[in-house]
Formats: structure tokens, sequence, C-alpha cells
């Protein structure tokens, strides 16, 4: 008897900022998210998250390379963890259509679709050619992100009892009303201990440093703000959903080794400077998409 498969439903992506964009760029870019997501769901769950990532990938990068337009990779996730990626410098698109930098992350939450947990998500951002900051060689980020209501409150260099105060003072409610989303990581514990001495609901999150950021941007994901160490791409791809979608970020970079601390300065960035979701990408002309893959 021939062997059926079962049916399974396409994901269905979000998109951000779409008004002004080419609707056959739009449809393309929503349907790479959506590719790299269904590539990705013969992998779930089953341990292997270089797999997992590679075939969301190969899957992003197949229809982007005809899409209509002239895309080159500012952001390509994958370089700090070896995974493989979309590589910075990469060329893709028909040649037709406007000319944009692209940050990318086929799989955000790799080890999440290893191990089955939701979360995971294939992201991708479009600004105009020459608006992305490009972290050169410093992979990791302090971030500090929140809806509307956080515009000339928060402020990254204050503790995080400050902002937590100085945000729900502006929202009108106690601090014990607001959630904040932090990394699980070692390096957050005593960032975590303060929050929660200071009465906010902490939301320990494993993996997915683009899909919460978006959540504190928006006005009603459940979460207020994000606060912590994550990732620079991340960082640069968040600060394209963020600024579409009218939220606050602020950003620090945050070396965690020699070499990232050589790759700053050879770059001459300096790491007192506080990044606004604007200096992390130029352009209000900003394209986000996302697709679940778990």
């Amino acid at each position: 008897m021939p062997q059926h498969r079962p049916f399974v439903p396409r994901p269905e992506s979000t998109v951000i900022g779409a008004d002004g964009w080419p609707a056959e760029l739009v449809a393309a870019v929503r349907a790479s998210t959506e590719a790299a997501a269904v590539a990705t769901l013969p992998w779930v769950g089953r341990g292997d998250k270089i797999a997992a990532d590679q075939a969301a990938v190969a899957a992003m990068r197949a229809v982007l390379l005809t899409a209509p337009f002239r895309g080159t990779v500012v952001i390509g996730e994958g370089e700090k963890d070896h995974a493989p990626m979309l590589a910075n410098g990469e060329r893709l698109g028909s040649g037709d259509g406007p000319d944009c930098d692209i940050a990318v992350d086929p799989l955000d939450g790799t080890t999440l679709a290893a191990l089955g947990l939701p979360g995971a998500v294939c992201v991708i951002a479009l600004s105009p050619r020459g608006t992305m900051f490009d972290p050169s060689g410093v992979f990791y980020m302090e971030k500090l992100i929140s809806g509307p209501a956080g515009h000339g409150v928060l402020d990254l260099r204050a503790s995080a009892t400050h902002n937590l105060r100085a945000f729900a003072a502006a929202r009108s409610v106690p601090e014990t009303a607001l959630t904040v989303a932090v990394l699980d990581k070692p390096r957050h514990v005593a960032l975590i201990r303060e929050l929660e001495f200071a009465g906010a609901r902490v939301l320990r999150i494993a993996e997915g440093d683009v899909s919460t950021a978006i959540a504190a941007a928006s006005t009603d994901a459940g979460v207020d703000l994000s606060m912590g160490i994550g990732g620079t791409p991340e960082g640069v791809i968040a600060a394209c959903a963020v600024r579409a979608l009218g939220g606050v970020m602020l950003g620090r970079m945050a070396p965690q080794s020699d070499a990232e601390r050589g790759a700053a300065r050879s770059a001459g960035l300096d790491l007192t400077r506080i990044y606004t979701a604007a200096d992390l990408v130029s352009s209000e002309r900003v394209l986000f998409a996302s697709a679940p893959a778990t």
C-alpha cells in the first residue's frame, strides 16, 4: 500500500512594515520565512540543531535568490556559533527591484527546535542599502527594550530597578504588574535577583532573542520589558521590528571575550556608547517577517 504523508499546515508568517514596499517583494520575504519553517519541521524534536539550522538556511536562501530585489546580507546569523548561515556580504535576489540590506536568522532558537520546544522562529528584515549597523565581530550586546511607553523613560546606564520603576510610573501601574523577559543564562543571575527583589514578574527565556524583543515592543504580548545581554546580530534584526512597531530599544556592546574586545577596538567601536533602534537601522522604512518553526 502507498504510504501517505501526514498533512502539515504551512506556518503563517507575521509581516511588519509592508507599506511602501513592492507587493512582490513582501510576498517573497514572507515566503522565505514560511519555507524555512516548513523545512525545519522534520528536524523538530530530533536533537540535531545543526541539521535543523541547515534545512532552514537552505530553504530561505532558495526563495531569496529569486526574490525581486538586490539584497546584501549585513547580518548573517551563524558566525557566532559556527553554525550554517547566510554569510555576511552574500548577495541575494534577482537583481530587479530595490537595493537592500538584509538581516537574517533562518532559525532563531535552534536548541528549542532540536528539543521540540516552542519558541523557535524564522526571521528576516530588510531596509534600504547602507542603513543597517554592522557590529564588526562583536557578537553580544546589552539590550533594554519596551513598547512606546518607554520613549524618554528608559536609560541603559541606570540600574534595572530604576528602569523598572520609571517604566511602571510611565504606565501608571505598580512594579508588581510588570513582566520582564530575561534570557536564562548564568550571566543574568544577579539581574534576575534584582528584578525579583524589585517586585517584577521575571519571564526566564531559554532561547529566542528576537521573538522576546518583539514581544516587549508590542503592546499586547504579555511582556512589558526585555533586559539583559543577548546576541548583537539578533539585536540588529530586533531593532528593525522594534522600529516598525514604534517601540523603544537601547543597546550597548558587551563583548564576552578578548577576541571580541579586540574586534571592537579594530573597528573603532566605542564600548560605552548607547545605541538606539535608529542607530542600529537608520531608516524608518523597514520590512520584517517571521514564521513560527515550533
